[in-house]
């Protein structure tokens, strides 16, 4: 997603020359995202905050200083634009790609469960010198029940998959997380591209839902980086605490996402437990958007 927020800071270049490209830009501080509807002039602005439950069409557009919707953008790991949505209590996880119209207004269809949302869209726009990410909130109507934070081991399950986390995040300083692929008990060795990357992770802050960037070490084709079953990324916590993380991969033409809950690593303590989300709804499947245990074909 982008390449310029949770990112190993320049004191961690040395270490990490071998992936300079992709895991030791400047961190900014390690600074959160998407907790302000406005940054450096760009405005992120719904149709409508206030939406039915369901599957439902959305759209927004991104204004720019001169108050204009933006309609040129860099792409930042093959998209134009990066939209993601979950609820406030951290369950509902998505990450679409909205199509845009000539005139810059996006659209794109979210499953909605009632409740308040985040929607955080990741931006570069042309003529902008990095890379933003902008959040809004939106209501969906209907009576509301907030799901407990999971706190289950740390291996999130889906369905014949099971991925296993490793790392720790530390606040104000970079580390390296490893997700492990497994289906069935034996590793995936044969994990397909997703948005230039074997997986794409993001990590939100529990309590504000600030928004990490967080980026993969290596890249496919790069001759170094294997498709599975480890995939590696480099994060900053901006503050001690607890995050979310969110996990997609593609696997046999088929994303899915991991989720786990993660408590920031005490710097003087033993390293802090991380715990992974295997819910038991729906029966015990975990193919529900509402529980961002989702499965869809090929790319959005």
């Amino acid at each position: 997603m982008n390449t310029h927020t949770a990112h190993a800071s320049h004191t961690d270049h040395a270490a990490h020359t071998a992936n300079a490209s992709h895991t030791a830009h400047a961190s900014h501080g390690g600074k959160a995202g998407g907790l302000s509807v406005s940054e450096h002039g760009y405005t992120l602005e719904l149709d409508s905050a206030l939406l039915a439950p369901g599957v439902q069409p959305v759209r927004f557009r991104v204004t720019g200083p001169d108050g204009l919707p933006v309609t040129a953008f860099v792409p930042e790991h093959e998209k134009k634009l990066h939209f993601i949505a979950v609820r406030r209590d951290t369950s509902g996880f998505q990450h679409v790609h909205p199509v845009m119209d000539a005139h810059g207004t996006w659209s794109t269809e979210l499953a909605l469960e009632p409740g308040d949302w985040r929607f955080f869209a990741d931006i570069h726009p042309v003529g902008h010198d990095g890379t933003l990410t902008l959040g809004i909130d939106a209501a969906v109507a209907g009576p509301y029940e907030p799901r407990p934070l999971p706190e289950d081991g740390g291996v999130a399950r889906l369905g014949e998959y099971e991925v296993a986390l490793d790392g720790e995040l530390r606040p104000g300083e970079a580390s390296r997380l490893t997700l492990t692929v497994g289906r069935n008990g034996r590793p995936v060795s044969d994990l397909q591209p997703y948005l230039a990357a074997y997986g794409h992770l993001v990590a939100l802050r529990v309590g504000d839902l600030g928004y990490l960037h967080v980026h993969p070490e290596g890249e496919p084709g790069d001759g170094v980086t294997a498709p599975g079953p480890e995939i590696a990324f480099m994060a900053v916590a901006p503050s001690a605490g607890t995050y979310r993380l969110f996990l997609d991969f593609q696997h046999e033409d088929v994303v899915r996402t991991a989720e786990f809950t993660v408590r920031t690593a005490d710097r003087t303590a033993t390293p802090a437990a991380h715990t992974g989300h295997h819910t038991e709804h729906h029966g015990g499947s975990h193919g529900g958007h509402q529980h961002g245990h989702h499965a869809h074909h090929g790319h959005h």
